[in-house]
């Protein structure tokens, strides 16, 4: 046995590279996952033990050696998550703010409810110290004002409100904290007053040169090409989305078509494939050149720079810069004389992007690109010895649009449906029709159209790329109105992902035919994906909303407000609907702003503003009473007013099959993280037990007596 396990191991020899960034994903991975900080003292020293036990292990036999690696990797990854968090810390605003802001302008972008929004650095608020005070703030700006008039480092005054970052909108949910954590924004907010600025442009360099040639781009294109395709021309171009309407993204998520939108893999591999066609086939037509010098290294070096530039100019968003790691790993390769698509470039560029940028790993852009490309080198390098000579050379290149799409859909579609909960399903159609033309004529117009602008000719390069644009908006608002477009999932318990992935990954990387025990995992994440249950009932972080899970979907305590927390839940039930109509189904007992939901024996009052709080008697008869004001007086009932869930975040109620009410809190899923805001011990599930009904017959008894009076 030993000797076949040995046989195994060194069979493997040759294609560890593919495993490197799949160890360093699970110590990433396991560290995030974890409810406390742990202690990096003790992870080092666990470090220098196995390295030293591996080393041991070599000695024995060099097939072990492997495993060890991979375990210090593992290690690794932990430590690199670990340096990374810590080493981004910034001061997080604690409290609930309101007064003047003054900052500088280091990004304008448009929020999820189409508010133009401003992100601000060299922040200073009133009588808050520096040590204090956010390095960022993000706001959201209501009302009329043309925000397009500022540029990048003014530096500008308005009167506003200011918050700490959000936690999970429900226990276990996205955890916005986290992410704001990683780009050090300290709070986010809104102003309904006039912005004013307060100083001309701040802190001369290049960032803000970028910056201010993006937006000066931006709106050039804009004015150029007015309408939805401008707003689109100028996203692919410049990054700038923030003239996107709502109803056409919509439509280009609902197709299947978003990708095409932000500047990520396909836009950077489009734009540098292009480039390095045109260097390598105009020198080859010059024969003194083509003899004397490297015109494939050439062309491979002018990609990289154009590419460059394009992540620059772009604003050099996450995304973006994974894009440029993954295409600079490959234009190497072209320079080392590799092939540049294998499995072993995709790899690199994984190790790069998460030694980088560990939290990326938690991203939903990472994992559909990486995704994407893996399976996509996967499968036609296992179609590169495959005969296609009797076919037509025209459709041979249909052929390989058909496959790519329909590959990197599949491999997407997964991760996709996890963070989105949607599956497009004539996703492959759009993409067919559209994809194609972004390469052909989108992208290279675009080259077009920079390459005339200094001869006053970009016109002629806008006017092709507007064409393309048309067609391919047109073919989002056809696909995304077809009966069936578009189906909803809910949300998968956290285990999903990383079980389907690492067996995606083992029946990629594993050589033999143990690779086929691999695709078994897919099938158990899709048996837990299933089984999945969604929470009972949910309390939004505020105690202004409540909703009810249904036989005929989740009802809502009221038809509007926090309609971005009810937004996420019935989307995260796989059932989105507006919120109107959710308020309107039954399960949920209103009485003026008292609302009651009975389940399973346990009865729920929340209770909104303070005139209905002072209105009501005890508890009102409720086993757990839900506010969005402090309640200072005990009462006779689990309470949940407005200073406890500051602290333990949203909530989910579910009744156990013992009839126990387990309460569970965002803050004890997120646990004592130094983005969550929580010291000391992390709180555990609350559990009200069926036989402790003291004090809810208490509270019973006095709301009868105080009516019989």
């Amino acid at each position: 046995m030993r000797a076949v396990i040995e046989d195994v191991l060194l069979a493997q020899r040759g294609g560890l590279i593919g495993w490197v960034p799949v160890c360093l994903a699970i110590g990433i991975g396991a560290y995030f996952g974890l409810p406390t900080e742990p202690d990096f003292a003790a992870l080092a020293m666990g470090g220098i033990i196995l390295a030293m036990a591996g080393l041991a292990a070599r000695i024995v036999h060099i097939a072990y050696t492997p495993i060890f690696v991979a375990v210090v990797l593992i290690l690794t990854g932990f430590g690199l998550a670990q340096w990374r968090t810590h080493s981004v810390e910034a001061p997080v605003l604690g409290f609930r703010y309101y007064g003047p802001i003054e900052g500088r302008v280091v990004n304008i972008d448009r929020s999820a409810s189409d508010a133009t929004r401003l992100t601000l650095d060299q922040v200073v608020l009133a009588r808050m110290s520096p040590a204090r005070t956010p390095d960022r703030v993000r706001v959201s700006v209501h009302g009329d004002q043309v925000i397009t008039t500022f540029q990048p480092g003014d530096l500008l005054i308005m009167t506003g409100h200011l918050s700490p970052p959000a936690g999970p909108a429900e226990p276990g949910g996205f955890d916005f904290q986290r992410h704001a954590w990683f780009l050090k924004l300290g709070a986010v907010g809104y102003t309904r007053t006039p912005i004013l600025r307060l100083d001309a442009p701040q802190g001369a360099g290049w960032r803000f040169w970028v910056f201010s040639t993006r937006m000066t781009l931006s709106n050039a294109v804009q004015d150029a090409m007015p309408g939805d395709t401008g707003a689109f021309a100028a996203a692919i171009m410049t990054g700038d989305r923030s003239a996107m309407g709502q109803a056409v993204l919509a439509d280009l998520r609902a197709a299947n078509l978003a990708h095409l939108l932000a500047i990520s893999g396909l836009h950077m591999g489009l734009l540098t494939g292009f480039i390095f066609a045109v260097v390598r086939y105009g020198l080859a037509v010059i024969p003194g050149v083509a003899l004397r010098f490297p015109t494939k290294k050439i062309a491979a070096v002018c990609a990289l720079i154009v590419g460059a530039f394009y992540l620059a100019l772009s604003g050099g968003n996450v995304a973006t810069e994974r894009a440029f790691v993954m295409v600079a790993v490959m234009l190497v390769a072209v320079l080392l004389d590799r092939r540049a698509l294998t499995l072993r470039a995709v790899a690199m560029a994984a190790i790069i992007v998460l030694v980088w940028q560990p939290e990326a790993l938690a991203g939903p852009g990472f994992q559909m690109s990486f995704a994407a490309t893996t399976a996509l080198v996967f499968v036609f390098g296992a179609l590169r010895h495959l005969d296609m000579t009797a076919l037509p050379k025209w459709s041979r290149a249909v052929l390989s649009v058909v496959i790519s799409s329909f590959v990197a859909g599949l491999a997407t579609a997964p991760f996709a449906a996890a963070h989105f909960n949607q599956i497009a399903h004539y996703g492959l159609i759009a993409n067919v029709l559209s994809v194609p033309l972004m390469g052909i004529l989108v992208m290279p117009a675009a080259v077009l159209a920079l390459c005339l602008a200094p001869f006053g000719l970009w016109q002629v390069g806008l006017w092709l790329m507007d064409l393309g644009l048309r067609w391919i908006l047109f073919v989002a608002e056809h696909v995304a109105g077809l009966s069936g477009a578009l189906s909803h999932v809910h949300a998968p318990d956290p285990l999903v992902l990383p079980v389907l992935t690492f067996g995606l990954l083992w029946f990629v990387l594993w050589r033999g035919r143990g690779r086929f025990a691999g695709l078994a995992l897919p099938v158990i994440a899709g048996v837990l994906w299933v089984q999945t249950d969604r929470p009972r009932l949910l309390v939004a972080d505020n105690g202004s909303l409540i909703g009810v899970l249904t036989d005929n979907g989740r009802a809502l305590s009221k038809p509007s407000g926090s309609g971005f927390v009810a937004g996420i839940w019935l989307e995260n039930d796989g059932a989105p609907v507006a919120q109107d109509i959710a308020a309107d189904r039954a399960g949920i007992y209103r009485q003026g702003r008292v609302v009651t939901v009975e389940m399973a024996g346990w009865r729920i009052v929340q209770v909104s503003g303070k005139t209905a709080l002072a209105d009501l008697n005890g508890c009102g008869g409720a086993h757990v009473l839900i506010s969005n004001q402090v309640i200072d007086a005990p009462r006779p009932c689990e309470v949940f007013d407005l200073a406890r869930l500051r602290d333990t975040g949203s909530l989910a109620l579910d009744v156990s099959e013992g009839g126990d009410l387990q309460v569970t809190s965002a803050q004890s899923v997120v646990g004592a993280r130094p983005w969550s805001g929580q010291q000391g011990g992390v709180q555990d599930v609350i559990i009200l037990a069926r036989s402790d009904t003291k004090r809810a017959a208490e509270a019973t008894l006095l709301t009868q007596n105080s009516t019989d009076q």
